[in-house]
């Protein structure tokens, strides 16, 4: 039986190209061993990149096909797969992308990753019923303060100092709509799967600090002072409803 360490080290060969072909690898045939894994290790190595370009293609569309394939093999040779599950490889490519030094002009790559993966992990979340719209007005006013909301298993907040949103809509979900005018622009993106299609709304600052406030387990009360602090403006009732109605809960905390 291979020992642990065997294994790692043919894993790693696999990735990287730079490693030597493991010892012991015997072909039927007089096939070459070397020929053969080279031929295996590339079959991998694609099968990942592809596996990358599948979940990141807005950044894909960003970067360029042939450049984010480079960028991908380079991750792949450094973060092997935790998982036999494919869907779940990839989850730390924003950080891998926003900390590559060729890409420090580009500052908004890694958040437009970030929301990607809320998408897939958001798709891929749990099926549960959403919290109806009007839950709310069933309830006594003096019980509305120390309320607190579950939220749904497919809900998910990223927040940006880009525009990330813009970006991902242009290059991803609405291919054709117009490219962000000001890459400063900070967004907050809700990402909900109300039904079977997972969801994207921008949100207001007032709004966005509202739902980061009770996805984070805060009492209503709570986060109606964290919300007007972030927007005096802000009309609660309307930042409430816009959670609701986006599927960003599950139900009420017992």
């Amino acid at each position: 039986m291979p020992s642990p360490d065997g294994n790692a080290g043919f894993g790693a060969a696999l990735l990287r190209p730079d490693l030597p072909v493991p010892e012991g690898l015997s072909v039927s045939g007089g096939r070459s061993p070397k020929r053969r894994f080279g031929v295996y290790r590339n079959n991998v190595v694609v099968g990942l990149v592809d596996c990358l370009l599948a979940t990141f293609p807005a950044l894909a569309a960003l970067l360029g096909a042939d450049y984010f394939r480079a960028l991908a093999r380079l991750y792949v040779a450094g973060h092997p797969p935790r998982s036999p599950v494919l869907i779940l490889y990839g989850d730390t490519f924003p950080d891998f992308v926003e900390r590559f030094p060729p890409l420090a002009d580009y500052p908004y790559l890694g958040d437009v990753g970030r929301l990607e993966w809320a998408w897939l992990s958001a798709y891929h979340a749990v099926d549960e019923a959403v919290l109806a719209p009007g839950a709310l007005a069933l309830l006594p006013a003096e019980a509305l303060d120390g309320l607190r909301l579950v939220a749904h298993p497919a809900a998910r907040l990223v927040a940006s100092r880009w525009p990330v949103f813009e970006l991902a809509r242009a290059n991803r979900f609405e291919l054709g709509s117009p490219q962000p005018g000001d890459l400063h622009a900070a967004q907050t993106v809700l990402v909900t799967r109300p039904d079977v299609d997972v969801e994207l709304r921008s949100l207001d600052p007032g709004t966005a600090a509202l739902a980061a406030a009770l996805l984070g387990g805060a009492t209503l009360g709570a986060a109606s002072e964290l919300a007007v602090s972030a927007d005096p403006d802000l009309v609660l009732a309307d930042g409430l409803a816009v959670l609701l109605a986006s599927g960003a809960f599950a139900g009420l905390a017992p």
